[in-house]
């Protein structure tokens, strides 16, 4: 008995530290050298990630990067920084990609790729958790609505 207690206690620890530690993480906006915007609304940014919002001020058009949505720094955009669950993100995306509205943004595969499409790819914009390692690329400061 107190040896399933003890389990008990340290699974509940575990995911107690875990949780904590996810919400402490912050996740940045970055965009391609070339975007004039610097800063965005949630309400913008939830229009360019949804994909309704499909070029920037200047007519360049917006390459929207993500990461997988079981990632850490996927979860804490949709819940912190869309205001959205990661589950209706996709629901929007898979939407318009069976409808043959629009498409899906691309999707990488680590934080470190993210950096180098978003260097290499005019008009784009992502994010990552790292942002110290984005040499060369533009933070967006986010502001509320």
């Amino acid at each position: 008995m107190i040896a399933r207690l003890a389990k008990v206690v340290l699974i509940w620890m575990t995911f107690l530290t875990t949780t904590s530690f996810a919400d402490e993480q912050n996740v940045t906006v970055l965009v391609h050298p070339s975007v004039s915007t610097v800063q965005l609304t949630d309400a913008q940014l939830r229009k360019i990630f949804s994909m309704r919002q499909t070029v920037w001020p200047n007519g360049t058009p917006i390459v929207v990067f993500v990461r997988g949505p079981q990632t850490p720094a996927h979860s804490i955009l949709c819940k912190e920084v869309l205001k959205m669950f990661p589950y209706q993100v996709e629901r929007i995306w898979n939407k318009l990609a069976y409808s043959g509205l629009g498409d899906k943004p691309t999707e990488v595969e680590s934080e470190s790729e993210m950096l180098n499409k978003l260097s290499s790819t005019p008009g784009a914009i992502g994010y990552a958790l790292e942002a110290h390692q984005a040499d060369g690329l533009k933070h967006v400061t986010v502001i509320g609505d």
